[in-house]
């Protein structure tokens, strides 16, 4: 069933999706949007919220950074095992972080972001069911 999504719609979908959720952190970061619809509503100051977002965006930048090396779009001399690897974590990482979203105690969160890390952890399947080769 996954392989029937193409390796490049996968990419691109992460990218897309990556570069979006980054935007969001941002405006969480920057108190347009508020923080408490974040973290599963579980945050309890802003001092707390910096350092959540802080380390959301940074590690969503890295994982922007696997999918951009493992697609082709940057160029950088890291083993295609590392890459398979990392992209199986990140599976993990956001079938875990689906879970957590259903039980939000945010309604918001748990209606839009549930389906949205169901979405990456399968497109990151897909490109971790292949290691590219250098």
């Amino acid at each position: 069933m996954i392989r029937l999504i193409s390796e490049s719609f996968a990419s691109r979908g992460l990218m897309i999706l990556f570069s979006l959720i980054i935007v969001f952190h941002l405006l969480v970061l920057v108190q347009v949007i508020p923080f408490q619809m974040v973290w599963g509503g579980r945050l309890k100051s802003v001092s707390e919220m910096y350092t959540f977002e802080t380390v959301s965006i940074a590690l969503n930048l890295l994982m922007l950074a696997v999918v951009s090396v493992r697609s082709g779009v940057m160029s950088l001399a890291v083993n295609p095992r590392v890459i398979q690897f990392l992209l199986w974590a990140m599976a993990a990482l956001f079938m875990l972080n689906t879970v957590g979203n259903v039980f939000s105690v945010n309604e918001t969160e748990k209606l839009i972001f549930t389906p949205i890390t169901l979405i990456l952890s399968i497109f990151c399947i897909r490109l971790a069911l292949v290691a590219k080769q250098k």
